[in-house]
């Protein structure tokens, strides 16, 4: 079929249906794993892939000097996400002909040759654990030619973490530093102390001083190569702070999901109390992003206006202030998202839903959100926005009694306000959007909270980045206040 002659459009159904499904995503990642891997059977390779718990799994590097915390940080995340924790150590304790092949440098303590050393990692990375719930690599690779053959050899990691410090911490809490031999848990003499005296006793000290700068040297030697072969990855966290601090940031990020390639049409749904800016900031997002700006209020009255059957029918509810009933502004509101300019740019709609009924009716609807935000802020900040703002009838400006007041007595003199400004209005309204805000945060639990009460384009920024980013992946009973006893070691 010629499409300059009859131009092709894919139903808003298929398109709903392939982002909610991150179906493009999979489809780059199957091929992505079929070009590295090179199967001999790619059909029976895929089934294979679609066929695991999840194709996805946790890959992840932590980098950083000697005594930045990153055994620590590795095993408590390790922890969390259910991943392998791999050390260079524990690679060399297989028992593999490669494993054993290695074990001859290490015991005439000669270098192991690079192609070997990858060979290895190679290996291990390929068993059933690591391919079934991931990995986290801790100080490997070591130099940026390390990194290199990595991913020539397709491994590429997710996430990488770089842990710094300055030398002179790292220096202090080398000298405090205690080892288990029998766990390899690490533990400090002034941040943290075992608990057990049995463990206690058996503690031994790390590397010497000397061994402890000669390492740190070599790091700083190969650091910004590190940085440059890991730069579309990487994330550098200041290591000199509480561990529960550090620990937080780095899941943070590991659950964190890499901006999509995806065709993405915009689909938002603003919530917030009156007087948090949701007009303002859809009108941004339209203008910016070349969606449609939908404001439930302003579109009833527009219908209302134009004379229709539909129009005529909603036309006494809003004279009279009463609620148009759910049905007729579904019908309303279903007729406007299904035009094309919605389908083809996206929207982004607020004033509606008001409580979960209605949008259990929206959702039933087909017209499913891509992303929804709600803007918070306090009453008493409410209050300060709308009570004290007026408009000037002869020019149509906008003034506030503290943030922008009139420019002089006869601009003052003429001001008046919304009848809605009142205080007792606009507590009856915040007190309407209180009853319901909790049950639609927990209707829309992949919704970001921003935190209104900043300047516009700061709150803009963050509908920003909500917008054009992936949600965080979800783990189950993530507890990072568990670790708040821990050192950053």
């Amino acid at each position: 079929m010629d499409a300059t002659d009859k131009p092709l459009r894919i139903p808003m159904e298929m398109s709903m249906y392939a982002e909610k499904h991150e179906i493009f995503d999979l489809i780059q990642t199957l091929v992505r794993n079929l070009l590295i891997d090179k199967p001999e059977d790619p059909i029976q390779y895929l089934i294979g892939l679609l066929k695991r718990e999840s194709i996805e799994v946790p890959r992840i590097l932590i980098l950083g000097p000697p005594a930045s915390g990153k055994t620590t940080v590795a095993k408590k995340l390790c922890e969390h996400i259910g991943a392998i924790h791999i050390t260079s150590s524990s690679i060399l304790k297989g028992d593999t002909e490669l494993s054993r092949k290695t074990k001859q440098y290490t015991e005439e303590s000669q270098e192991i040759p690079q192609a070997l050393w990858i060979k290895l990692i190679e290996e291990r990375l390929s068993k059933a654990d690591c391919v079934r719930r991931g990995w986290v690599l801790e100080a490997i690779p070591k130099s940026r030619q390390e990194a290199l053959c990595l991913q020539a050899s397709g491994i590429a990691p997710e996430h990488v973490v770089m842990l710094q410090a300055r030398n002179d911490v790292l220096t202090e809490r080398n000298l405090g530093k205690r080892i288990d031999p029998v766990t390899g848990d690490v533990y400090h003499v002034t941040y943290m102390w075992p608990e057990s005296a049995e463990v206690a006793q058996r503690l031994e000290r790390p590397d010497n001083q000397t061994e402890m700068t000669r390492q740190l040297q070599a790091y700083q030697r190969e650091l910004q190569g590190l940085q440059d072969a890991y730069c579309n990855s990487l994330k550098i966290i200041d290591a000199d702070q509480p561990h529960v601090d550090v620990f937080g940031q780095v899941l943070s990020y590991v659950l964190s999901r890499h901006r999509s390639d995806a065709p993405h049409t915009p689909r938002i749904l603003l919530f917030g109390p009156p007087g948090c800016g949701k007009s303002l900031q859809a009108s941004l997002l339209a203008q910016k992003y070349s969606l449609v700006d939908i404001c439930c209020g302003e579109l009833l009255k527009a219908v209302a206006a134009d004379e229709s059957s539909m129009g005529e029918l909603i036309k006494p509810f809003l004279e009279s202030g009463r609620r148009v009933p759910d049905s007729m502004v579904l019908q309303i509101l279903t007729e406007r998202l299904s035009r094309v300019d919605c389908i083809t740019h996206g929207w982004v709609l607020h004033g509606f839903p008001w409580d979960v009924e209605q949008a259990e009716r929206l959702q039933e609807s087909n017209f499913l959100q891509s992303r929804v935000f709600f803007l918070e802020m306090s009453d008493d900040v409410a209050l300060e926005r709308l009570t004290l703002r007026s408009t000037d009838p002869v020019t149509g400006e906008r003034y506030h009694s503290l943030h922008n007041p009139a420019p002089d007595p006869k601009v003052q003199a003429r001001l008046q306000s919304n009848p809605r400004d009142c205080e007792s209005e606009v507590c009856k309204r915040l007190e309407e959007y209180r009853s319901h805000a909790a049950a639609l945060q927990a209707f829309y639990p992949q919704a970001v909270q921003v935190n209104a009460d900043q300047q516009p384009h700061t709150v803009f920024e963050c509908l920003e980045n909500g917008m054009v980013g992936r949600p965080s992946k979800v783990l189950p009973e993530l507890n990072i206040q568990a670790f708040s006893g821990s050192s950053g070691l």
